[in-house]
């Protein structure tokens, strides 16, 4: 069954430090303001350094899950990669497996509030917890935007007080405890149980930087992902990494080792060491103010990003397909309902703190798997596969995030290796019993099977296609240009695909230095290997090819149909299509990124109801042209005498005062269509195309057409 993605899109309103503060926010909680003396149990003082060592360990993942969140930013993050690089089973895995483990340690971190919270009111925790599960719902539910808008200004109070806490934390102990005196007290011996006691703490703490890739099941509301997403994960690292290992050395400093191992509230207790310089209580209670925010900005992020799981599992029938539909504020309501509900049942109804310490190796095993998806991905040599970051030292960096995590899950003990399997073990149960009878796509792993002569899976081809399309041209990219320059066949009476294609490539190689023949041959071979998209009457041919020219574009409208049949292979049935309109497209083989962006602009714009209506209405070749442009980047002006237009009459193209961004593609005069030069006048009567960016074929159009013009809207109209 084919993935649903199209029904339920979600906003693209997550910017740079929305980003930021999913990732930060998701990372301080217990791991700072709870763990770092029960860590301190195992190593000492060398505690602030495990801490360290864990932050470059979860490199790895976070390469990997960039590259991925980039390449496919999809709503579901790790159980969508999981999904489509290794098959639905593995998916049902990561998916059902990862909201489990997000909600319950978002549970457990407003639950951690309570600790703090304690050191000034005696408050129930459990039904504060629960209440705040409850607002946090609420929030997700109004939308993403005001929800991370929540997260900002949580995250902001967390990390202006954190920097204040360091910042007052050095100034005390080169001002009043001294340098050296706390070093001789404090930090020795380092290492109280040997390599083996820091390495295990290592993996104790490694978990405290697991939230930072929990802004991947929220990467199909990132505007510009393959800018913000890598970037602001690792600046959300970066800040985590200083506090962490700043923070804690500071409490060791400050507070005695016999008390430090035993407190619960390590960072109160070193605030109220250094933050003497405040009135009163002030400094405890900005630390308690931090600590609240922070617990709080895990549960926040928590439900936002565990809600995105379901949503994403029911667009491919995993899970009921009633979870993917989006309520009036565009979020998956019924899918953060559910997410909110389990976690404010676990909150009233169990002890979840042993549980949420046992999914921290969950959390272990699901980096592991991303970063074998980037292998997985990178070999299966999908031509669509084009993340706008890539993970540098491939393979070395994901052969070490396999190894590093399943190597602290062994450190964790029996217990920890025997959660995990249990969890594995349902979600394979679920799978069995409820998503395999609903499913039959399979993963770029069969691509990487494909090399070694097996299977292979297309509908994944085409799914990345769509994604490529979703993320957009990019500036750069000639698009509007290369549909304006485009040469149009309009061909009456049936052909055959040789035949058309033999004069689509005459077209082609009159444009380019390349043979005519040799275009037909590698064309053909692509053909016959299913690769060349067809669907809904219509055929994309590609291929890039050596040379310095631009890009051409050969449309071919066959009002009687083209008859394709692909013959079968090894790894297809043999097939017959028809056809009506054939796209060639000719790219440089320089130019991969620019030629699939423009290629799945292309492809997709077929797929839409309209194209095929609105390709057999157009009336000659500029219609032709527009149809395959978006709306919101072409706009038609017809010169009137006494109109708006009346004044572009009698001017040349330079004398053309419009927009930056905006120039005249096409000009129809009676029956002739031409591509305006310097010299043209323009008369009355003539009706130009012009083309350019949205924000300038805006102005133009409010300057000079008005709304648009509906004798045209249902014939032109294209969903960008």
């Amino acid at each position: 069954m084919a993935s649903r993605s199209g029904r339920s899109k979600l906003k693209k309103s997550l910017g740079l430090f929305d980003v930021y503060a999913i990732s930060t926010g998701a990372m301080f909680s217990s791991g700072f303001f709870l763990l770092p003396g029960i860590a301190a149990l195992e190593t000492g003082p060398s505690v602030a350094i495990a801490y360290l060592v864990a932050g470059l360990m979860i490199l790895p993942a976070m390469f990997s899950v960039a590259e991925l969140s980039t390449a496919m930013p999809k709503a579901g993050g790790t159980y969508y990669f999981l999904d489509r690089a290794m098959g639905p089973l593995m998916g049902t895995v990561g998916g059902l497996g990862a909201w489990w483990m997000l909600i319950l340690k978002s549970a457990f971190a407003l639950i951690g509030m309570g600790a703090y919270l304690a050191l000034f009111v005696d408050v129930p925790v459990q039904p504060l917890a629960a209440t705040l599960a409850a607002v946090f719902c609420v929030v997700n539910i109004i939308g993403a935007k005001e929800s991370s808008g929540l997260q900002r200004v949580l995250v902001a109070v967390l990390v202006g007080v954190m920097a204040l806490f360091v910042a007052s934390g050095f100034v005390w102990v080169v001002t009043s405890a001294g340098v050296r005196e706390v070093g001789a007290e404090r930090f020795s011996p380092l290492f109280t149980n040997g390599i083996d006691g820091f390495f295990a703490t290592v993996g104790i703490v490694f978990v405290s930087y697991a939230g930072l890739t929990k802004v991947a099941s929220v990467a199909e509301e990132v505007k510009d992902p393959d800018r913000n997403i890598p970037l602001g994960m690792t600046l959300a690292l970066i800040t985590a990494t200083f506090v962490y290992v700043a923070g804690v050395a500071l409490m060791i400093a400050a507070i005695p080792p016999q008390e430090f191992t035993t407190d619960l509230t390590p960072v109160a207790t070193a605030g109220d060491a250094f933050l003497t310089w405040l009135p009163g209580t002030a400094g405890v209670v900005l630390v308690v103010a931090s600590a609240t925010a922070a617990f709080a900005s895990t549960g926040n992020a928590g439900i936002l990003a565990a809600s995105r799981y379901p949503m994403a599992m029911a667009r491919d029938s995993l899970v009921p397909t009633r979870f993917e539909q989006l309520g009036r504020f565009g979020t998956p309501t019924l899918a953060i309902l559910l997410t909110g509900a389990v976690m404010i049942t676990l909150i009233i109804g169990l002890d979840i703190s042993a549980m949420a310490k046992l999914a921290s190796a969950f959390q272990l095993l699901l980096f592991a798997l991303l970063s074998a998806c980037v292998i997985v991905m990178r070999e299966s040599r999908i031509d669509y596969y084009r993340p706008g970051y890539k993970s540098p030292l491939y393979p070395w960096m994901q052969i070490a995030g396999v190894g590093v995590p399943l190597w602290l899950i062994a450190e964790m003990g029996w217990m920890a290796m025997l959660f995990t399997a249990l969890v594995v073990l349902a979600c394979i149960g679920w799978y069995l019993g409820y998503g395999r009878k609903r499913v039959s796509r399979g993963g770029a792993i069969l691509h990487v099977f494909e090399r070694l002569g097996r299977g292979v899976s297309r509908e994944l081809d085409h799914e990345l296609r769509r994604i490529v399309s979703e993320k957009g041209l990019r500036e750069e990219d000639p698009f509007e240009e290369i549909v304006a320059d485009a040469v149009v066949l309009d061909i009456s009476g049936r052909l055959t695909f040789d035949r058309a294609l033999e004069q689509a490539c005459a077209a082609a190689a009159a444009r380019i230095d390349v043979e005519q023949d040799d275009l037909v041959s590698a064309l053909r071979s692509e053909q016959l290997l299913g690769l060349m998209p067809i669907s809904d009457g219509s055929a994309v041919p590609h291929l890039r090819v050596g040379g310095a020219f631009k890009p051409v574009l050969v449309m071919v409208r066959a009002r009687d149909g083209i008859s394709i049949e692909v013959e079968a292979t090894a790894m297809i049935a043999a097939a017959t299509e028809e056809v009506f309109a054939l796209l060639l497209m000719v790219g440089r083989q320089s130019e991969p990124g620019v030629h699939l962006r423009m290629l799945a602009q292309i492809a997709d714009r077929t797929d839409d109801e309209d194209f095929l209506p609105s390709w057999l209405r157009a009336r000659g070749e500029s219609e032709l042209k527009e149809v395959l442009l978006r709306d919101d980047r072409f706009v038609h002006l017809t010169l009137v005498e006494g109109a708006s237009t009346g004044v572009l009459i009698g001017q040349t193209l330079p004398e053309l005062r419009f927009p930056p961004g905006a120039l005249v593609a096409l000009v129809r005069r009676t029956d002739d269509t031409f591509v305006p030069r310097s010299g043209d006048v323009f008369r009355a009567g003539d009706r130009l195309t012009v083309i350019g960016e949205p924000d300038a074929i805006e102005a133009v159009r409010a300057r000079f057409a008005g709304p648009p013009d509906p004798t045209h809207s249902s014939s032109l109209r294209l969903v960008s």
